[in-house]
């Protein structure tokens, strides 16, 4: 009989930075936090990734549509081929 190998991950729970610290606002004006958010290519990070909140999840995504819609950001990011 082999022995299996089995390795147990330990996956930390992400908090959301929003929550954790009520100074930090989320502002379509601002985009140097809001860059955080998005990939390379302009996509939006999903929470589960990010870490963020439900609640604060929606907040970054329309600030960040508000920031694309007066060109603060990017809606595509640079294509290289």
């Amino acid at each position: 009989m082999a022995v299996m190998n089995k390795r147990r991950f330990f996956h930390r729970r992400k908090i959301c930075r929003f929550c954790a610290d009520s100074n930090l606002k989320i502002n379509y004006k601002d985009p140097g936090t809001l860059k955080y958010f998005i990939t390379e290519r302009g996509k939006i990070i999903p929470r589960r990734i990010s870490g963020t909140c439900a609640r604060h999840q929606r907040h970054i995504a329309q600030e960040i549509k508000r920031a694309r819609s007066i060109a603060l950001l990017p809606y595509v990011g640079t294509y290289e081929s």
